[in-house]
């Protein structure tokens, strides 16, 4: 398996972002005696640009003052429950403090220029307190305890947001988020695709594993090349008659019976449709109308009981060149 392919394994097991990682044993179980400070694992180098104390079991973002010429500060898996004393750091451009014990976003106003900022595995409630990062292109709150879509109409440079499992009922407040490219809303509780006619320029749009009964309302993303749909209710695949430059097409564990109106698109390479419940192979050979298709999973359909299921499906598409997991010969 190729990098790329193996790459493609990993976004279909999950969302398109979200890193299957370990944490380090014990995160958030340490006794306060094993609590590392900063002054400890730091060397302070006033003329340094990075610093990564990943996995270091921090307890308190202190002691940086020196480090005005900070660009990138990486504190990945460690126990800081609140943001603070970075007001100093203004070169600061990314920021990431991913799985950590933060329950408030706070204390970030002077740090303009930043670009990325990752908030996520940690214990958020509500987006606030980010109105002065006029200049931040990607922002990443996956898994939190997250409910509403707020306080993000400034963000007009945005080009990714991560939102993924959190607790997410309603697509709302993004208008003025033109400029946005991937928008990742997966493993929430959504019910309704809506609201997002001003983002023409999206190219990726996961809905993962939401309460979604309908594909609907995408008729403006004509940009899309991936829109992952998997895990949800949909039943019909439909309107989706403007998405016409689709590479990637995820509707994995739904309840749809018929594979019908993707035949215009051509530009289709990826179509991931295991665990639904087509069973009519006439449905199925309609899939010759997609000339670029390389990969589709059909794996627990009723068709892939059929003995001859591999068989069929690359007569049916002479090009495919990957089956379920499987490399065609």
């Amino acid at each position: 398996m190729s990098a790329n392919e193996d790459q493609q394994e990993q976004q279909r097991a999950d969302s398109p972002t979200v890193e299957e990682e370990e944490r380090p044993p014990g995160a958030g179980e340490v006794a306060e005696h094993e609590i590392v400070k900063m002054e400890d694992v730091i060397t302070i180098d006033p003329e340094t640009t990075e610093v990564d104390l990943n996995h270091g079991r921090i307890g308190k973002i202190e002691n940086l003052e020196p480090l005005t010429k900070l660009e990138r500060l990486y504190l990945r898996w460690n126990l800081i429950k609140k943001i603070e004393n970075l007001d100093h750091l203004t070169s600061l451009v990314e920021l990431e403090l991913y799985d950590n014990q933060i329950t408030e976003l706070e204390n970030l106003d002077q740090l303009v220029n930043l670009e990325m900022l990752d908030v996520s595995f940690n214990r958020l409630h509500q987006i606030k307190n980010l109105s002065a990062l006029t200049n931040l292109r990607k922002l990443f709150l996956c898994a939190n305890r997250i409910s509403v879509i707020e306080n993000l109409g400034h963000f007009t440079n945005l080009t990714m947001l991560e939102l993924g499992d959190n607790k997410i009922r309603k697509i709302e407040n993004l208008d003025t988020l033109t400029n946005m490219t991937h928008l990742y809303l997966g493993k929430n509780k959504i019910t309704k695709i809506e609201n997002l006619d001003q983002l023409v320029k999206l190219e990726c749009l996961s809905l993962q594993c939401n309460r979604l009964t309908k594909i609907e309302n995408l008729d403006r993303l004509v940009n899309l090349t991936e829109l992952y749909l998997s895990e949800n209710g949909i039943e019909t695949i439909e309107n989706l008659d403007q998405n016409k430059q689709l590479e990637t097409l995820d509707l994995a564990k739904n309840r749809i019976k018929r594979i019908e109106n993707i035949e215009h698109l051509e530009a289709l390479e990826e179509f991931w449709m295991n665990d639904n419940g087509v069973s009519e192979w006439g449905c199925v050979d309609r899939l010759a109308n997609n000339k670029r298709l390389a990969t589709v999973y059909l794996e627990r359909n009723p068709v892939a009981s059929d003995v001859n299921y591999r068989r069929k499906l690359k007569l049916a598409v002479p090009w495919l060149q990957k089956i379920d997991a499987t490399l065609c010969r």
